[in-house]
């Protein structure tokens, strides 16, 4: 029997309003702005949806599970919205949309989970399990040394520079193969469901419904913000660049935005640091990867090749998180920190 609450019941209501004037918006071509605005709500309002769905489902299991569950349903629109941007031709969205991804969990969000877990423990540091964030650093430093190693090449303009596509496929299979023999112990390890906070508020059935509706409602709502996006980029002037690295990764990360910030109020920490750190991993060692190779299916092919800039960031973020978080630790000054680094890398690209 679910035991929904007046604001959830409302909430779940305005998802619905949200997600039938995006389709309106969308098939009755209304102006850019205001299409595209609200494809950007409609996707963030089933981020929620999938976000709120999966937590009733994972007080059945511990936060590893409860984490991993959350991120990859959560991942579910960027998915979307990168396989549609590639359909369209629209290959910088499609990268800064993956990249955005990385960086805005890994830096935004995770940052500001820092800072609400840190002024919620009493003594103003924020204490969580130190294997999980080791483990996501090592798996983003290996798909930084492939894209790393591009990068190198194309600039040096050597040999392998000319066999970029071959180079990513193998490298996606390889990053694939890594993450399936991480995560698979890593779910079997943790499979204790979590004591002390009620239980699930949700039947197995209504939850499960939940899930699949927000599922596929956000592969349509996922080709009308793809739609809308390059009208509205070009009305509102912003750069490609800008578009798909904070806006298309920010509305595409809804639940990990919305799920880690309300865990670490709650001061489930291992929750909240397992939900955004999962999806880190998720997007850098199996999304992106899955996508390469998705692509040569497509007409737009993926690759790991990036702007040298990306790169950069890329390799400097990977650096950080493991110092910021590898001893299970971190207080609110380092949660800013993070912040601030995405505040100048969004700045960076509105000049790209």
């Amino acid at each position: 029997m679910s035991r929904l609450s007046q604001l959830e019941r409302g909430a779940l209501a305005l998802v619905v309003v949200l997600t039938a004037l995006a389709g309106a918006a969308n098939y009755g071509a209304w102006a850019p702005v205001p299409r595209f605005a609200l494809a950007t709500l409609a996707l963030a309002g089933l981020a929620w949806v999938v976000s709120f769905a999966t937590e009733q489902l994972g007080e059945r299991f511990g936060p590893g599970v409860t984490g991993m569950l959350q991120s990859t349903l959560g991942n579910l629109p960027e998915l979307f919205v990168v396989i549609f941007a590639l359909k369209a031709g629209e290959l910088v969205v499609a990268q800064t949309a993956i990249v955005g991804s990385i960086l805005a969990n890994a830096l935004l969000v995770l940052g500001l989970v820092i800072v609400i877990g840190a002024r919620r423990s009493p003594d103003g540091v924020m204490r969580f399990s130190s294997k999980l964030p080791r483990d996501t650093a090592t798996l983003l430093l290996l798909a930084v040394f492939i894209i790393v190693l591009l990068g190198l090449s194309l600039a040096a303009h050597d040999p392998a520079s000319h066999h970029v596509q071959a180079i990513s496929a193998v490298g996606a299979v390889c990053l694939l193969v890594v993450y399936l023999t991480w995560v698979i112990p890593y779910l079997r390890s943790d499979t204790s469901p979590p004591e002390g906070y009620g239980g699930p508020r949700l039947g197995l059935g209504v939850t499960l419904t939940l899930l699949l509706l927000a599922g596929g409602a956000s592969a349509f709502v996922s080709d009308w913000f793809v739609n809308g996006l390059a009208p509205a980029i070009a009305v509102l002037n912003l750069s490609q660049a800008f578009a798909g690295l904070v806006i298309v990764a920010i509305a595409g990360n809804a639940v990990e935005n919305v799920a880690g910030l309300v865990l670490a109020y709650k001061r489930r920490s291992d929750l909240a640091i397992s939900v955004v750190k999962n999806s880190v991993a998720q997007i850098a060692a199996f999304l992106f990867p899955l996508l390469v190779l998705v692509s040569f299916a497509l007409s737009t092919q993926l690759t790991f090749a990036l702007a040298p800039v990306y790169i950069g960031a890329l390799a400097l973020t990977a650096l950080t998180l493991s110092q910021v978080t590898g001893d299970g630790e971190a207080a609110e000054f380092e949660g800013w920190a993070l912040v601030a680094l995405y505040v100048i890398l969004a700045t960076l690209t509105l000049y790209e």
